[in-house]
């Protein structure tokens, strides 16, 4: 990967978490994907690229996508055991918000702006802490790798791009907005559509036309049964049970004429132990069942998009490593499940045990009003820095 050396003049002092993430919070990093038009990650990879490098770490920019750049920094010696400190720089739309998305203002202990809870400021945190613990080891025994990628709010090209390329990791805190709970469990999910074949007729003609909306309806009834029955006993201890539910319906043609189409869109909420292919199971099940009672039902389920879930024992070295650290900081150390999607299923798929910690509530991401608390920045910042120097130590 080429070295970028971005020469800006940030003002971002050096392990300042805060004003790093005002300062990316300023910039507009919308993901093109979901918000045609916009600028996407070049942008503020590039202006964290230069306040790292100003802070002395070496940084990469390679390319997730044409244009839009992952960053990859490091510290402590190559070809040692690394901790990765990992997160997104791609934000979701900015429409109806109730103040200026890009300002970064600070009110009353709180930074506002689109991603300044998810999530540049758990980017911040995660930087400001390695660099800090830096400061305190002068001859680190393993490495920290900082990786910031693109498009986690859509495909998740940035971490998969980079997983392609060979970058691995022992192990990997995501800093996710988690309220400085420890998550080592989150949820997956699968998206399904079924598109339903009915016959257009006048609605006086009931001996020839065929309901595609009432035929979906048939199977939107079993499919809650689903709900309401096997998986309330498909269960975790951190996230719930599993859950399903219909996101998307239309069809038809009008009033008087029976629908000779339908389309049904689903998302099927996964658990740890569950795949994509268990899902479609359930709703092809579904399907047979009114075809059994109707066998004019003319129906077609595709997988569109299967994410994994993601689980970390909570007696792993990584859990057991951030609850001392929060103890240590005075904090209450909180273990829960991630009801969101991260990359850290990907990570740990790659075989790189990986749990989620952050600043920030998920509650106010993605919401009108997203803001993140100044006191949350610092009590992680304090959290993964005691985690990064431990480990630069060579100490668990």
């Amino acid at each position: 990967m080429p070295r970028r050396t971005v020469g800006l003049n940030t003002g971002v002092a050096r392990g300042d978490a805060i004003a790093l993430t005002r300062a990316l919070t300023r910039i507009d990093s919308r993901n093109p994907t979901l918000s045609p038009g916009a600028p996407g990650e070049k942008a503020v990879a590039a202006s964290l690229a230069s306040i790292l490098e100003q802070w002395g770490l070496e940084v990469d920019l390679p390319d997730a996508a044409p244009g839009r750049p992952n960053l990859v920094a490091r510290i402590g010696p190559p070809d040692t055991p690394a901790l990765m400190f990992a997160g997104h720089l791609d934000t979701v739309a900015t429409e109806g918000m109730s103040h200026d998305p890009f300002s970064g203002e600070l009110r009353d202990g709180r930074i506002y702006g689109r991603g300044s809870t998810d999530m540049k400021s758990g980017v911040s945190a995660m930087c400001a802490a390695a660099a800090l613990a830096l400061d305190r080891v002068p001859g680190p025994k393993r490495q920290i790798i900082i990786v910031a990628v693109a498009d986690e709010e859509y495909e998740s090209l940035g971490m998969r791009a980079l997983l392609a390329s060979g970058l691995t990791a022992e192990r990997a805190i995501i800093t996710e907005p988690t309220r400085l709970s420890i998550c080592p469990a989150h949820r997956g999910f699968v998206w399904i559509e079924i598109q339903f074949a009915g016959r257009a007729a006048h609605g006086s003609q009931y001996e020839l036309g065929i309901d595609a909306i009432r035929h979906a309806g048939l199977v939107l009834a079993e499919l809650d049964e689903i709900d309401h029955g096997a998986l309330t006993r498909i269960t975790h201890p951190l996230l719930g049970r599993a859950s399903l539910h219909a996101g998307v319906i239309e069809g038809g043609i009008g009033m008087n004429t029976y629908p000779d189409r339908c389309r049904l869109t689903l998302e099927r909420r996964t658990l740890p132990g569950e795949n994509g292919d268990s899902a479609m199971r359930e709703v092809e099940g579904a399907l047979e069942r009114v075809r059994a009672r109707r066998p004019e039902l003319d129906a077609h389920a595709t997988m569109i998009l299967a994410q994994m879930p993601s689980d970390v024992s909570v007696d792993s070295p990584l859990v057991t490593g951030l609850r001392d650290a929060l103890v240590a900081e005075n904090l209450r150390p909180l273990i829960e499940g991630l009801g969101a999607w991260t990359d850290a299923a990907l990570l740990n798929e790659a075989g790189i045990p990986t749990i989620c910690f952050g600043p920030g509530d998920i509650a106010t991401a993605h919401a009108h009003e997203e803001f993140v608390s100044t006191e949350e920045i610092t009590h992680a910042t304090a959290v993964l820095t005691r985690v990064a120097r431990d480990w630069l130590l060579g100490e668990e």
